[in-house]
């Protein structure tokens, strides 16, 4: 039985086209995987379920009887609560009966009437069922588990919600969604602001979950674990692939190979039959003049745009083959030790990953190599003439009163690139012809990252460093941004949970340990 209904659905805000005559069934246990590019409407779509929003036509249908949990990656609590007692007034009917079994538990105590004792007992072994059948015992555990796996230690569960940072009242909030135990679940990134051992817990908690779920998020391997169908909005349309993610890419292939060679039957045939009509009396020419515009289109058509254009774009790059050299660095705030005594160099071609648990140091050993903090021992030793392009200042040094086109094509590589090449680069992150004219203030926070990320792999600099770099971009973006680094001829820093990501580009890691401390491997 379906508990969420969409019947020829259409969307649309003013002239512009999000959706057009979806029909979609989402049944109990079902888990649905919702992609498609920034802006084709993903997120409206939960919008539109939850009752946010109205169709421009056509109907949504929710089941009366299901509740529905929705956690987006902007969800935040606010309050003066603790995060602890948040999750404690979900269950308030729970702590009602607890009160009042201690208060009988307090009174058996001092009665000796024996008929009042009886009473007591009575409404004891009624109160006790009641836990029973809400669970209640297992409440505290219930709630230390979730917690403890999101990353909540004993300070942050009790301190006051408006005093954590946007990204733990991020995880609060997923905590609470969680703890609920709704009937459906609708999921928006939730990943983004988790740690490695958080995801996986996430993705158990999935696993296990009953209900039925639709996820949006980035994350491949994630997706890969926890959906069982794909929905991809695509030219407006849902187009719908049975399977995880491993088997949407094998499915969509396959599907994109038979559109590719029925457009090229098509394209064949519409040739002909100009020709055909244009000079009848010529057909034999026209069908070699035919045959060899078909060749020489093959031969223009490249396996892989992607791959070609960033090779060409990186073609003229040099670097030395030492670039960095870290010695015996020690950072403490507070008088606690985030890392002590690391030591790494970073070569030439090198994709360092940086990974460990929310809190254990990541992003402060990037603050140390780029400068925003001195450490308090050792030193980082970049060699002469080497720079290096760091994400997430390029996103804050943006100038909201340039257009998109200008402040890549007048920095880095795009000062000599030609400006067709970098465009068509931009057109791979997803800019259309429109979007290149527009001020980088009226872009929204995806577009921005994207721009981003465009200067950061148009620098030219020796090292790209990022963190947390697929939180902020789509797959397509992703996919786009990894065939850059993968070809790029310098070094790349990440910090990223992303194990897809992590497996697709990296060469070594640094796994920061709270217990063992930091440890260098090969990937």
């Amino acid at each position: 039985m379906s508990v969420i209904r969409l019947e020829n659905v259409t969307k649309k805000y003013e002239d512009a086209m999000i959706m057009r005559d979806i029909y979609f069934r989402l049944s109990q246990g079902e888990r649905v995987g919702l992609i498609g590019r920034n802006g084709a409407g993903k997120s409206t779509v939960f919008r539109l379920i939850l009752g946010q929003e109205e169709p421009t036509s056509g109907k949504v249908e929710v089941d009366q009887q299901v509740k529905i949990g929705y956690f987006s990656q902007f969800s935040e609590l606010s309050g003066n609560l603790s995060v602890q007692q948040e999750l404690e007034m979900c269950f308030e009917q729970v702590a009602l009966i607890e009160r009042e079994l201690q208060e009988v538990g307090e009174k058996l105590g001092l009665m000796a009437d024996d008929g009042e004792i009886d009473k007591l007992l009575s409404r004891q072994a009624d109160l006790f069922e009641q836990m029973e059948h809400l669970d209640g015992w297992n409440v505290s555990v219930e709630i230390n588990t979730v917690l403890t796996k999101l990353g909540f230690n004993d300070g942050s569960r009790n301190q006051p919600v408006d005093e954590l940072s946007g990204g733990w009242r991020n995880r609060a909030a997923l905590a609470k969604m969680l703890i609920q135990q709704p009937d459906v679940v609708l999921l928006d990134e939730p990943t983004n602001y988790l740690d490695m051992e958080g995801i996986v817990w996430l993705e158990q908690w999935l696993f296990r979950f009953k209900g039925a779920m639709i996820l949006i998020s980035h994350d491949r391997q994630f997706i890969d674990k926890v959906v069982t169908r794909i929905i991809e909005i695509e030219n407006y349309r849902f187009q719908e692939y049975d399977g995880n993610y491993t088997d949407y890419v094998r499915k969509k292939k396959m599907r994109k190979k038979e559109l590719d060679r029925q457009f090229e039957w098509e394209e064949e045939l519409l040739l002909m039959e100009a020709e055909a009509i244009d000079d009848q009396a010529r057909r034999k020419s026209s069908k070699d003049r035919l045959s060899r515009k078909l060749a020489d289109n093959k031969k223009r058509i490249e396996p892989h745009p992607v791959n070609v254009l960033i090779t060409d774009i990186y073609e003229k790059l040099r670097f030395p083959d030492k670039l960095c050299e870290v010695k015996g660095i020690s950072q403490t705030y507070d008088g606690r030790q985030i890392f002590r005594d690391i030591s790494f160099d970073i070569q030439k071609e090198d994709r360092l990953v940086i990974v460990g648990p929310n809190g254990s140091g990541k992003s402060t050993l990037i603050k140390v190599l780029t400068g925003q903090e001195q450490p308090e021992s050792g030193e980082v030793s970049w060699e002469r003439g080497v720079g290096y392009a760091y994400f997430n200042r390029m996103w804050e040094e943006l100038d909201p009163k340039d257009t998109v086109s200008h402040a890549v094509n007048t920095y880095g590589l795009g000062l000599d690139a030609p400006r067709k090449k970098v465009n068509k680069f931009l057109s791979m992150l997803q800019f259309s012809e429109m979007d290149l004219g527009k001020f980088i203030g009226n872009l929204s926070g995806g577009q921005k990252a994207r721009v981003a990320l465009a200067k950061c792999l148009l620098s030219g600099a020796a090292v790209i460093i990022l963190d947390e770099p697929t939180n902020h971009l789509d797959l397509t973006s992703i996919q786009v941004m990894e065939q850059a680094l993968i070809h790029f001829p310098g070094a790349v820093i990440t910090v990223s949970h992303d194990r897809f990501f992590i497996d697709k580009i990296g060469t070594k890691m640094l796994a920061f340990d709270p217990e063992s401390g930091v440890s260098e491997q090969s990937l």
